[in-house]
């Protein structure tokens, strides 16, 4: 009769486990789905792309997977850890109505644009994978820490609730210092789980926009998915965003695969003085989901972007290509484009129209 015990013991602890694990967010979704059926992108259990997008890997490729995942590690991280460029308050405000900028690794900005601070996926925590059984560690060191350098933020944005862009103990810190969360509609949940006011939250869909003064902000489509645990996948919604002022038009692409979204982003909003591309954590198995580098160059050209940025990549290992083939191949490709195109040092303020491209240090090269 032991088997009594023992089956609901296997079936509580998972749930417990869960509840217990700040990480997970709020699985629970069930209260949220009246607000969420009033997206075109709700099909009443979750939420859809735009074109038809796989996200399952065939149980005859896991093997090949597994084996390439422990094997021939050579490179897929750096041999010491990249530095970051110390925040310069002077600099940062200096010269307010110049949009700037600051990359972070992956695909944490923290902009300037219209005189206003926006940090967009500020996940700063040393590990992109909290509840796996081995760490993905962070390329950079301390980087949580960055969060009390960061001047006065007047919105945080979060693109969608993956463990390498929405991060709780980034949330414990960034909770404290603003009062206006920008979200995909979804991603909310999580912020109240965590101690966020929900006052202090706007959800977006897709093409919603809100007005932070004089700048508009957009959320753009793009073609991925959702999910932190085992029961909420595609239950938040995923996108980018674009910023548009009077004199500035700047464009974040979002976690997502090629597709005709940018195009569409381009019609609708371009063109943009300056992008940045998701490239990088790509793979055959998922192309649909994450773009390759050269996917990435020509999404820049879609959504009519005058110059380019690689990101979501430089912070974690997350794929099995080298660390530093992500802004090699797409240097290549954008120079093959005659698309101006850099790439940004981590923690250097960088400012929009300054032809960076044609100046910036290869320090990738040297961070071996």
């Amino acid at each position: 009769m032991w088997w009594l015990i023992l089956v609901p013991a296997l079936l509580v602890i998972p749930y417990l486990y869960i509840s217990w694990n700040p990480h997970f967010g709020e699985q629970r979704t069930g209260k949220f789905k009246e607000k969420y059926s009033r997206s075109k992108q709700w099909d009443g259990k979750q939420f859809n792309n735009l074109e038809h997008t796989s996200m399952n890997i065939d149980p005859r490729e896991i093997p090949g997977l597994l084996r390439q995942q422990f094997t021939n590690t050579k490179g897929r991280a750096p041999m010491r850890a990249i530095p970051i460029v110390p925040f310069d308050a002077t600099a940062w405000n200096t010269s307010a109505q110049q949009a700037k900028f600051i990359w972070y690794g992956h695909s944490v900005i923290l902009l300037q644009i219209g005189g206003k601070n926006i940090l967009i996926d500020p996940m700063l925590g040393p590990n992109a994978a909290p509840i796996a059984p081995f760490k993905v560690r962070r390329f950079s060191e301390n980087t949580l820490e960055i969060i009390d350098t960061l001047p006065p933020l007047d919105a945080i944005l979060m693109s969608h609730d993956h463990y390498d862009h929405l991060d709780y103990p980034s949330i414990q810190r960034l909770r404290h210092v603003s009062n206006n969360f920008i979200v995909a509609l979804g991603v909310g949940r999580h912020l109240e789980k965590w101690g966020v006011p929900a006052s202090a939250i706007q959800e977006l869909d897709w093409w919603d926009t809100v007005q932070l003064d004089n700048v508009t902000i957009t959320f753009t489509p793009s073609r991925h998915f959702s999910g932190r645990g085992i029961s909420d996948r595609s239950r938040c919604l995923w996108g980018g965003f674009a910023f548009k002022t009077a004199t500035a038009s700047i464009y974040w692409s979002g976690d997502g695969g090629y597709g005709d979204h940018f195009k569409e982003v381009g019609e609708k909003l371009g063109p943009f003085d300056m992008g940045f591309m998701e490239c990088g954590q790509y793979n055959p198995l998922w192309q649909q989901i994450h773009m390759f580098p050269e996917e990435a160059v020509q999404a820049a050209l879609d959504a009519k972007v005058q110059c380019s940025i690689p990101v979501h990549w430089g912070g974690f290992t997350l794929a099995l290509h080298h660390w530093r083939e992500p802004a090699e191949r797409y240097l290549a490709a954008a120079e093959s484009q005659q698309h101006p195109a850099f790439i940004a040092t981590p923690g250097k303020i960088h400012e929009a129209g300054m032809h960076e491209w044609e100046k910036e240090p290869e320090w990738w090269v040297a961070s071996k």
